[in-house]
């Protein structure tokens, strides 16, 4: 492993850059954290100025302040807001029991359409391409959830009493089964992946009235469009 520290001798590191990585032929992973100054507790940084603190000790704090960043890499919900979500075939989700289905509404029918919560997070690893969610149903404590149900995964809609919990979620953790990548694929067009199994996708299915699922691949029926509400 090979371990690259910079900073500044005799004043506080402005900021700490500290880059882990593994050898690409035994390891095809590079861990990179960069450490600002801020995210240090302040008896570490009161420490950094005492005269007789060393290269050692200052390594050492930054592994027992850093520790859970390099060893627990985390999905960190940023932000979050409404949205109605039709399918490719304009259908609207209506909730039936512990099931989305999809189906077309007519008339006075329109108000039983879910409108979901839509929570935004900040990945373990950046992407361009994809964004993680987390999809809740709005005003209540369901939350969609992708996990094994048999030999295959499949779609649920769980109760989360403490939405606290989804505030932090360790990536590879039980809790990642509520975390999809919503990937944008045209103008308003987005596909929803799981983050547990990442070949899976939600799908609504070819006839109306029937429950959205999970599909080992992403077809035409895997393609969502989200409109904003207040």
């Amino acid at each position: 492993m090979e371990s690259k520290m910079m900073y500044h001798a005799g004043h506080l590191p402005s900021p700490v850059n500290l880059e882990i990585s593994h050898h690409p032929l035994s390891m095809r992973r590079v861990v990179n954290v960069v450490i600002a100054m801020e995210h240090m507790k302040n008896s570490v940084a009161q420490s950094l100025l005492s005269p007789g603190f060393g290269d050692e000790n200052l390594l050492s704090n930054l592994f027992e302040n850093m520790i859970e960043e390099v060893v627990e890499p985390k999905f960190t919900r940023v932000g979050e807001h409404y949205c109605s979500v039709t399918d490719n075939q304009k259908r609207v989700l209506v909730q039936e029991s512990l099931k989305l289905h999809a189906v077309i509404l007519q008339g006075g029918s329109v108000r039983r359409q879910v409108q979901l919560n839509l929570s935004t997070y900040r990945p373990p690893v950046p992407s361009a391409e994809e964004r993680p969610v987390a999809l809740g149903i709005r005003d209540t404590d369901y939350y969609l959830s992708c996990h094994k149900e048999g030999t295959e995964p499949s779609l649920h809609l769980e109760t989360v009493a403490d939405k606290g919990v989804l505030q932090n979620i360790i990536s590879g953790s039980e809790m990642t089964r509520f975390i999809f990548y919503k990937h944008d694929t045209g103008l308003n067009l987005s596909s929803l992946r799981s983050a547990r199994f990442p070949e899976w996708y939600i799908s609504t299915a070819e006839m109306d009235h029937q429950p959205i699922q999970m599909r080992a691949q992403a077809t035409s029926y895997s393609t969502f469009s989200f409109q904003s509400q207040n």
